[in-house]
Parts: structure tokens; C-alpha cells; sequence
């Protein structure tokens, strides 16, 4: 089964971070939390870029152009807004079912601006 079947697509956690995870990704977990979110508690190696920066028209950060994205914020609802409104702009998107408060529970690593164990916000 692809990882980008189709528009709306969602994946679990455990899926999100085997696709996101190892040494050869192959997609980016993009994470749009706002900033005090993100710095509170992100996964390891996700890209940060707030929903609101994206529908305000903002690019992507260099990192997550042109590649496979997994997007991730705390509940889910932002996570889908925002793979919906990158799919509209021609990437393939899917998001996260529940988001960080999901991947946290499933045991997956969180941690803060410092590399320390954080906190889902």
C-alpha cells in the first residue's frame, strides 16, 4: 500500500514515523504547530512550519520541498487542514491521525528545543 494513496489521506503515528524515521526517509514529518508548541515538544528531526505561515501563503522550508510529507500537529485537525491545502499545491501530503498527542502515546520519542524529553502541547 502506498504511503500517498490518495487526497486526505491519514496515516497512524507508528506508520508516520517508520516513513519519517531511519537513515533514508522517504518522507519529512512536517510538523505545523506554532513555534511554543513546537518548541514545548517535537519528534526528532521533524521540520517545523506554522499552519498559519502556509495559509498565508508561505513556502515550505528548503528541507521539505519536492519531498513526501507527513505533517503532524497536536490533535490532528491543523495536520489535515494543512496536507489538504500542500496537496492543493501539487505535494503529496498525508497527515497524521491524532497527531503528537497520538504519537506520544504510542511510545515515539518527543523532545524539546535542547534534545531533552519534552512535552506534547
Amino acid at each position: 500500500m502506498s504511503l500517498f494513496p490518495r487526497a486526505g489521506a491519514r496515516v497512524t503515528a507508528d506508520e508516520a514515523r517508520s516513513r519519517t524515521g531511519g537513515d533514508q526517509p522517504e518522507a519529512v514529518l512536517l510538523d505545523v504547530r506554532e513555534k511554543p508548541e513546537g518548541t514545548a515538544g517535537h519528534a526528532p528531526g521533524a521540520v517545523h512550519v506554522p499552519l498559519t505561515g502556509l495559509l498565508a501563503g508561505g513556502a515550505l522550508p528548503t528541507e521539505a520541498r519536492g519531498r513526501r510529507l507527513v505533517v503532524i500537529c497536536r490533535s490532528g485537525h491543523r495536520s489535515r487542514q494543512a496536507a489538504e491545502l500542500l496537496a492543493g499545491r501539487g505535494a503529496q501530503a498525508v497527515d497524521v491521525e491524532g497527531g503528537m498527542n497520538a504519537w506520544a502515546a504510542a511510545g515515539h520519542p518527543v523532545v524539546d528545543e535542547r534534545g531533552n524529553s519534552g512535552k506534547t502541547a
